[in-house]
C-alpha cells in the first residue's frame, strides 16, 4: 500500500474513534481496561503521541529536545504526559471538548507532515528511526488498540475493518522484536501466518510450505498482538513449538510487553 492510501486509513481509524468519544463528552472519566486510565487518558495519550510524531516529521531538533526530556524518566515519561493532559479533560464536558479539539488538530498536523516527508527519509523516534509509512502504521495500530480500550469501557462492540491488515502486518514484522524484549533470540524456523480478514479474504505472510504456522481470524491476532485480549479467549491455532511460543509473546507495539489481559474478557491490564 502506498503512503497516501495508508494515511487515508489512519485518518479513517482516528475518525472512527472520534465518533465514539465525541458523543460521550460527559463520560470521559469512565475507567477503561488499562489500569488507572480513563477514556480521557486514552485520548490524551493518542493526542500527545500524534503531536510527538508530527514533531519528528517536521522539526528534528525539537524532537531531539523531547527525547532528552524523556530520558529523565524513560519508563514513566509518556504516561505522565498523558496524565497531565487528561487532567483538564476530567473537569467535565468542556475539558473533554477542548481535548477532542486538540486531538483533531494534532491528527491533521500529523497527516500533513507525513504526506510531505520525502521518499526514503528516516524519521527519528524513541526507538530506531522509521519511514513515514512505518510511522503511519504505528499510529494506526495505537489508535486502533487504544480505541479498543475505549470501546470496552463503553461496552461497545466495534465492527472490524480491513484496516486491521496494517496492525497484523506490524505484528508479523515485529516478530524478532517480541523475542528481544523477552531476552530471547528469535528462532531461525519460519512461521507461516494465514489470517481470515473481516471481509472473508485471506491475508498471508511467509512461505505456505513452512512446517510451522499460525491461523485464525485477523481480529483475534490483532487483539492478542496489542494485548487487548487473552489468548484463551481467542480462536488462534498454532502448529509447531516456535509458532506456539510466538503467540505467547507476540506484540505489535514498541516498549515492554506489559501484563496483558486476564482470561474471560477485558479486565484491567
Amino acid at each position: 500500500m502506498d503512503l497516501a492510501a495508508l494515511l487515508d486509513d489512519l485518518d479513517r481509524e482516528s475518525a472512527s474513534l472520534d465518533e465514539l468519544v465525541a458523543s460521550r463528552l460527559d463520560d470521559w472519566a469512565r475507567p477503561t481496561p488499562a489500569e488507572g486510565w480513563t477514556v480521557a487518558h486514552q485520548i490524551a495519550h493518542l493526542a500527545w503521541t500524534d503531536d510527538a510524531a508530527a514533531l519528528a516529521a517536521t522539526d528534528q531538533a525539537g524532537f531531539a529536545a523531547l527525547v532528552d526530556r524523556a530520558l529523565v524518566d524513560p519508563e514513566g515519561f509518556v504516561d505522565s504526559e498523558a496524565e497531565t493532559i487528561a487532567r483538564t479533560a476530567l473537569d467535565g464536558p468542556s475539558g473533554s471538548a477542548a481535548l477532542l479539539t486538540a486531538w483533531r488538530q494534532g491528527r491533521a498536523r500529523l497527516l500533513e507532515a507525513l504526506r510531505a516527508v520525502p521518499p526514503g527519509t528516516r524519521l527519528p523516534w524513541f526507538g530506531p528511526p522509521m519511514s513515514a509509512a512505518s510511522m503511519a502504521t504505528a499510529r494506526l495500530m495505537e489508535t486502533w488498540a487504544h480505541g479498543q480500550d475505549v470501546a470496552d469501557a463503553y461496552g461497545v462492540e466495534r465492527a472490524p475493518t480491513e484496516r486491521l491488515r496494517h496492525v497484523a502486518h506490524l505484528a508479523v514484522r515485529a516478530r524478532g522484536f517480541a523475542y528481544s524484549v523477552h531476552g530471547e533470540a528469535a528462532p531461525d524456523a519460519e512461521v507461516f501466518v494465514a489470517l481470515a480478514s473481516p471481509h472473508g479474504s485471506e491475508w498471508t505472510w511467509g512461505d505456505p510450505a513452512a512446517a510451522q504456522r499460525i491461523e485464525g481470524p485477523a481480529l483475534d491476532f490483532c487483539l492478542l498482538a496489542t494485548r487487548r485480549r487473552h489468548r484463551d479467549d481467542l480462536h488462534l491455532v498454532a502448529v509447531g513449538p516456535d509458532a506456539e511460543h510466538w503467540l505467547a509473546i507476540v506484540q505489535a507495539f514498541a516498549g515492554p510487553p506489559g501484563g496483558g489481559r486476564e482470561p474471560g474478557g477485558p479486565p484491567s491490564a
